[in-house]
């Protein structure tokens, strides 16, 4: 059901590192972004996609993690994505990507949960550092990583009074808590 696919996907920072996606799984994923809804029909998302170690590190090292955990700098070596896709902007094609960039990665992270697995959108990223390591054409702008693999935490779920705190956290069992905004808080009108 498509309601528990979405509560499922959360924001997952720690992985089990020694657990492979496979390369065929990462072109299942940007298939289902594919066939998901684009601006104009113009198609201009392309993605390079990565599981393999040194790779993997090139790309770790061009990120940054979690802004609100000020004190963590970010997953520990065992713990880090064993997976990514760079999602880009093809510039020959169109300079707006509209909100394609976010549909494409929402769909491929529900694909990832529906298969046991997780991820994180990341858009913190040293792009000049990243277009250098990995060779990426003038032509393609970075918009996004994807980081993915098998979680190594919990997210809980958490329900605040209107107005109250978004900050996520962790506790002292290192589950990651996120906070989100009552129903009747983000809904401004009903016409019904």
């Amino acid at each position: 059901m498509i309601k528990d696919l979405i509560y499922a996907n959360r924001s997952y920072r720690r992985f089990h590192q020694d657990v492979p996606i496979q390369p065929a799984t990462l072109r299942d994923l940007v298939d289902l972004a594919r066939h998901s809804a684009s601006g104009a029909n113009l198609q201009s998302l392309k993605y390079i996609l990565s599981a393999a170690a040194r790779t993997n590190e090139l790309i770790f090292k061009r990120l940054a993690w979690a802004a609100a955990l000020k004190d963590w700098p970010g997953p520990e070596p065992g713990e880090r994505p064993s997976a990514y896709i760079v999602l880009l902007g093809d510039t020959s094609i169109h300079n707006d990507f509209f909100c394609d960039h976010g549909i494409a990665c929402q769909s491929m992270l529900l694909g990832a949960v529906e298969q046991g697995l997780g991820g994180c959108i990341l858009g913190a990223v040293n792009r000049e550092g990243l277009r250098s390591d990995l060779q990426i054409q003038d032509h393609l702008t970075i918009l996004l990583v994807l980081a993915l693999g098998k979680p190594k935490e919990q997210v809980q779920l958490e329900y605040i009074q209107s107005g109250g705190d978004t900050a996520y956290w962790r506790d002292e069992a290192g589950v990651h808590h996120v906070p989100k905004r009552p129903l009747e808080e983000i809904i401004i009108k009903e016409h019904v």
